[in-house]
């Protein structure tokens, strides 16, 4: 699993698509529009989670703080997690727009089913997995598809996954990931 210091993040790269290049964000896509988040989305002190596509990062959301803008496409963000090599601090860095998301919404959950997709908090970060055994306790088996791993959680290191689309939190389909 990845290191504790990263590196800036290729905001070409696409998180949800392994290999592929993600579109230069634009006005319109195919006619409709794309909301595109600018620092009106944005103030200091926001909540947010944070992505990169650098390796041993890839799929991994972490917890941040939006610092300040930068520009009209960048903020400087604090991890609330991730510090600096000497851990004198936390780690602060510009992130572009298309790896910053708001934080998703809170789903409670009674229990996770075998197959469900979820976020497993691990390593200071959220990484998508997958249900692969219920255990007893309140624990589970969550298969991570980037890694071949497997990997024990409490329920309480896990939540549901939770796409964000367009402007909009959506829960994937199981069917889709079949």
């Amino acid at each position: 699993m990845p290191p504790k210091r990263r590196n800036k993040p290729d905001p070409h790269f696409d998180t949800r698509s392994p290999g592929k290049k993600r579109a230069a964000p634009l006005e319109e896509n195919r006619g409709e529009k794309v909301p595109i988040l600018t620092q009106e989305n944005f103030t200091k002190g926001t909540p947010v989670e944070v992505c990169s596509d650098e390796d041993g990062f890839h799929g991994a959301w972490f917890a941040a703080t939006i610092v300040e803008a930068v520009g009209s496409d960048k903020f400087l963000i604090e991890y609330q997690s991730l510090r600096t090599e000497d851990d004198s601090a936390f780690l602060r860095e510009e992130i572009d727009t298309l790896h910053i998301r708001p934080n998703p919404p809170e789903n409670a959950v009674e229990h996770f089913s075998l197959l469900q997709e979820v976020d497993a908090l691990y390593n200071d970060g959220w990484w998508v997995g997958v249900i692969s055994k219920v255990l007893s306790g309140s624990r589970y088996i969550v298969y991570f598809r980037s890694t071949y791993e497997e990997i024990e959680f409490q329920q309480s290191e896990l939540r549901l996954h939770q796409d964000w689309i367009g402007g909009t939190w959506v829960m994937p389909s199981r069917a889709l990931k079949l």
